[in-house]
């Protein structure tokens, strides 16, 4: 075990890759932070599904745990998660990928999702997997870290502007999904 005074956690080695824990081991509490494994899929599908509760979104999750696991952990993944636990007990998850900066010419990590459960929040979990992944980011020579927060999330922003992060006011999101996206697709595969 080690201190990673990058992120201000104890690393240990693990079978499964490095866990990272907060506080020593040997403490009473104690927030672990640990690469997901398949076996969390049913876990990661149930806060999947209360982030989108929280977001009112919930009726948007088409992904099923199937979806799920395959999409994270199977042969072709290009996905990775984190979890966070306290004292053993699953609490968050942070799923996150790489993407690519043309100006920077780097890679970058896109966070898709981070989740803490309402009860866990304010123990400093969420800016410990954020962290985390800040620091694979790092690791990995990227040049940025980016995500999106709905603008309607005060205590999120605040969180992530508290944390040194901006938001991209000049930048606007798109995305195409279900019929637009089949007659998109289906338009550049003519000839």
């Amino acid at each position: 075990m080690w201190l990673d005074h990058a992120c201000c956690a104890f690393v240990q080695p693990t079978t499964d890759g490095l866990c990272w824990f907060l506080s020593p081991p040997e403490t009473s509490s104690m927030l672990t932070i640990r690469p997901a494994t398949i076996d969390d899929t049913a876990t990661l599908m149930r806060f999947v599904i209360e982030l989108a509760r929280y977001e009112k979104a919930e009726h948007e999750v088409k992904a099923t745990e199937a979806d799920l696991r395959e999409g994270l952990f199977g042969e072709d993944s290009r996905v990775e998660a984190l979890m966070c636990e306290f004292d053993g007990e699953p609490i968050g998850h942070a799923i996150f990928f790489m993407n690519y900066s043309t100006w920077l010419g780097k890679h970058g990590i896109f966070l898709e999702e981070l989740y803490i459960t309402p009860e866990r929040r304010g123990i400093g979990a969420g800016k410990a997997l954020l962290q985390r992944v800040a620091g694979i980011a790092v690791a990995r020579n990227c040049g940025r870290f980016e995500w999106n927060v709905l603008n309607w999330n005060e205590p999120a922003i605040r969180f992530y502007e508290s944390l040194g992060a901006r938001a991209l006011s000049d930048w606007v999101g798109y995305r195409v999904t279900g019929p637009a996206l089949t007659a998109l697709g289906a338009a550049g595969t003519s000839p």
